[in-house]
């Protein structure tokens, strides 16, 4: 009886497995002993590769955690824009109280600081994590605030892009530079505070 034919391996399904257990390794590694002591051989030996299997898909332990955490924001993030309920107050409230929650989480805050912190020496590191990781969630609050602006809720002169940065710039320094906590009062009182100066002004002001 003829010997069954042993089936082609699938590379696809092997190259898929290797890399969901590199980026999982990589987001694991850097929250248990921090971004100086991330090597790419202790993501490979996590991983169950080889270090030349990472490098060949990789040049660098910053551009695995980038795309790693990449991964992790779009799959757990709303794609379908922030909420819109009429009340521009109560939504940004809601969306940044839970970013205070999402930046407070020991899961999420180790390898988004770490890349935050690698950025600040590396120009080109600095230019992919704006694109991928903060472009996209401005770019959302941009967006509500445009709708604001339709609907008479903000001064029409009054630039969406920089009114985030107005919004987002001290939640941001706050946590990086560990001035206080990201308390659900903290981000109240930035939303009540933002508003105010986005706020139409009467006729003839």
């Amino acid at each position: 009886m003829p010997s069954a034919t042993p089936k082609n391996p699938d590379v696809s399904r092997r190259s898929a497995h290797s890399r969901t257990a590199i980026l999982r390794a990589s987001v694991e590694l850097v929250g248990e002993v921090g971004y100086p002591r991330l090597t790419i051989e202790a993501i490979a030996a996590r991983a169950g590769v080889g270090k030349q299997t990472i490098y060949r898909w990789w040049p660098s332990k910053a551009a695995v955690l980038l795309e790693a955490f990449t991964d992790l924001v779009h799959t757990e993030e709303h794609g379908g824009g922030l909420p819109d309920t009429g009340d521009l107050e109560a939504d940004l409230k809601a969306v940044l109280r839970a970013t205070a929650d999402e930046f407070s989480d020991a899961g999420f805050e180790a390898p988004y600081r770490a890349l935050a912190v690698a950025s600040a020496a590396d120009p080109e590191l600095a230019e992919q994590f704006a694109v991928r990781l903060q472009g996209p969630g401005r770019k959302l609050y941009a967006e509500r605030l445009r709708a604001a602006q339709r609907a008479g809720q903000i001064d029409p002169a009054v630039d969406p892009d920089l009114a985030v940065e107005l919004l987002l710039g001290p939640f941001q320094q706050r946590w990086l530079n560990r001035t206080g906590p990201l308390t659900h009062e903290f981000t109240d009182g930035l939303v009540e505070l933002v508003l105010r100066a986005l706020t139409p002004r009467p006729a003839g002001n």
